[in-house]
């Protein structure tokens, strides 16, 4: 393995081999910059070497930011005749400095001088490139970058090659991107593994996770490395698309990936994803993976607190918890998703004691921890905590409320019933509402049934998204509650007119590694007959031992799709999912179900009563929180 030489040998001595001037750029190399330019004061003169040592000094004078030394190195080479055109190296670290001290004007008018007809083209390409970088590197305007590239391009007649591309693509205008790509096509560079990745990483940043994805599909197989991979995974990952990241480390880990092996960036992407869907038995396939093959993984923050955030999104709080209390240092990110894993399990005491135990050890609180703490007090009904922490963002925090913090108390206010108190909190808001504030208002009106401030509420979201089709079923669903079915019918109409459906109802149980999915009154299933006796069979031992069933007219306002005259249904995914669970796992074990809607009134009851009746816990996953039914109780109190 290569060593990093002795001082003896930089050094060197009368008989050393070593040429005077390799001992200059070994010490630029090794970051020994002070010491580098001491040897070309001091050293040798002789012009061969010492034209060979300039460009690392001239490198060393800017990591040292004496941009005297670089003027003073660029005027002993000009009188050399080094300069502007002969020596292509000399002239990129010259071109690089000048950038890099922001001494544009000298940088440009070293350019102005080197003599494009007859400069050699890779010269002149070094030389535009050169310059590109210093610009872009240090935060300089686009505008300079891309007025330069045009000038490379068109007056100068020079070729970009993959370095122009790699320098401009990760500093340009979203809008302008798809123009480089297909510059990139065109001139056969876009086929390049490094370009390729770097349009797909640009590409994720700005939301384009569709043409990150045709990037990497347009790529040979073989060209797709460990970058390639991560870029696409991250670019689904960050975008909500969690479903097709955890599609594309499925073919990573295949025989497509070519043996290519995650790392910590992959396999945080992947937790994410995880996360997002409840996908437990891939993210603990992936903790697996990290515990075995990354030594030292509690020291990398990222990895810890995806796994956390997996770990308490899954319904795992104890081993998100431990992992928490392993780590030798944390960030406010890990702070944050512990506590917003038990807000989402409805422990918002829980939740409150982390973030003072936070603030007590100087971690400052972000406007993040702060909506993780305020949606806590939201889910447990910690009225006065909530106004609490929310009064004191800016005075004790520097936090300035913003519209996710103004979600978070209008939801709060609303549940606990405090409907007009949110409605001034709307009022008195400085910025315009946006549709999850009226959103939040809609759902607590549907909790307490207040039709007319609900009618308000949903004339101001629809305005705002006219699509969203969760807010017209509450909507209906607050209509039936209050026995007005012309209402309902009204909203029908609305959403047949706009072409609108209601989001069918799914859940689903993982068992010896397989997902099983379950829709309302669904009889796909190869066990159908079995779970549906079985549904019916606790629907009965519900009703003798509640004297009634459950809840009949909250379950139909959840499931009509706002037909007010729509048949009962009567098997809802979750009640088919924890048959299923109950049929085929051992007694005692806990039965996990994620379920994309809210858990309905109507089986939120069932459960809560199924589980005294077969002594098992189910923990559910709803769109919002967790519900732990066991001993026939729910963690959420009755309170979501």
């Amino acid at each position: 393995m290569a060593t990093e030489p002795s001082n003896a040998a930089i050094a060197g001595g009368a008989d050393s081999p070593e040429p005077w001037s390799a001992r200059v750029r070994t010490l630029t190399r090794l970051g020994r910059h002070r010491e580098a330019l001491a040897f070309l004061r001091h050293g040798d003169p002789s012009p061969p070497p010492h034209a060979l040592a300039l460009p690392a000094a001239v490198i060393s004078c800017a990591k040292l930011y004496l941009a005297s030394g670089v003027a003073q190195i660029h005027a002993l080479a000009a009188k050399r005749g080094l300069l502007p055109s002969s020596d292509a190296y000399l002239l990129s670290a010259l071109l690089s400095s000048y950038s890099r001290l922001r001494l544009l004007p000298l940088a440009h008018q070293l350019l102005d001088e080197l003599p494009l007809a007859s400069t050699a083209p890779a010269t002149a390409r070094t030389a535009f490139n050169s310059l590109i970088s210093g610009c872009a590197l240090h935060g300089l305007p686009a505008v300079g970058c891309f007025s330069l590239f045009r000038r490379m391009r068109v007056a100068a007649g020079v070729r970009f090659d993959a370095v122009t591309l790699l320098t401009l693509v990760p500093v340009a205008p979203l809008g302008v991107v798809p123009q480089l790509h297909a510059l990139a096509a065109r001139s056969g560079l876009a086929a390049n593994t490094s370009v390729a990745n770097c349009f797909m990483s640009v590409y994720a940043r700005g939301g384009g996770a569709d043409l990150a994805r045709q990037v990497f599909e347009e790529m040979p197989r073989a060209s797709r490395d460990l970058v390639s991979w991560n870029a696409v995974i991250s670019a689904h990952a960050q975008n909500g698309l969690a479903v097709e990241a955890l599609e594309l480390y499925r073919r990573m880990r295949g025989p497509e990936g070519g043996g290519v092996e995650p790392d910590a960036v992959t396999l945080v992407g992947v937790l994410s994803s995880c996360a997002h869907t409840g996908a437990r038995r891939v993210g603990l396939d992936v903790e697996r993976y990290v515990r075995e093959r990354i030594p030292g993984f509690r020291n990398n923050l990222p990895l810890c607190n995806a796994l956390i955030n997996f770990h308490a999104r899954c319904g795992s709080l104890p081993e998100a918890h431990e992992l928490f209390d392993e780590m030798p240092e944390r960030s406010i990110v890990s702070w944050t998703a512990l506590i917003i894993g038990y807000g989402m399990h409805g422990q918002g005491d829980v939740a409150v004691d982390l973030f003072e135990m936070m603030v007590s050890e100087a971690t400052a609180p972000d406007n993040v921890a702060m909506v993780g703490l305020l949606s806590a007090c939201s889910h447990a009904g910690m009225y006065d905590e909530g106004r609490k922490y929310f009064s004191t963002m800016e005075r004790d925090y520097c936090l300035q409320p913003k519209l996710e913090h103004y979600t978070c108390m209008v939801d709060l206010l609303g549940r606990a019933g405090r409907l007009d108190e949110a409605r001034e909190l709307i009022a008195s808001m400085p910025m315009a509402a946006d549709g999850a504030v009226w959103g939040a208002l809609l759902g607590a009106c549907k909790i307490h049934r207040n039709v007319e401030m609900g009618e308000e509420a949903f004339k101001r979201v629809i305005n705002l998204e006219p699509t969203n089709v969760g807010y017209y079923v509450l909507m209906a669903n607050i209509y039936t509650d209050a026995g007005q079915l012309d209402g309902v019918a009204k909203v029908r109409a609305m959403m047949r007119q706009r072409g609108l459906k209601k989001e069918p109802g799914c859940s689903y149980v993982e068992h010896k590694g397989k997902v099983h999915l379950f829709m309302a009154d669904d009889h796909s299933h190869p066990e159908a007959k079995r779970i549906y006796e079985l549904v019916v069979k606790l629907e009965r031992m519900v009703k003798e031992k509640t004297g009634g069933g459950d809840d009949v007219a909250e379950e139909r306002s959840e499931k009509e799709e706002a037909e007010a005259a729509a048949p009962l249904v009567g098997f809802h995914s979750e009640k088919l999912a924890v048959a299923f669970g109950l049929l085929n796992t051992e007694a005692g074990s806990e039965i996990v179900v994620i379920k994309n809607l809210r858990v309905c009134g109507g089986c939120h009851s069932f459960l809560k009563t199924v589980s005294a009746l077969t002594n098992r816990a189910f923990l559910v996953r709803d769109a919002s929180r967790f519900h732990r039914f066991e001993d026939g109780a729910c963690s959420c109190r009755d309170y979501w």
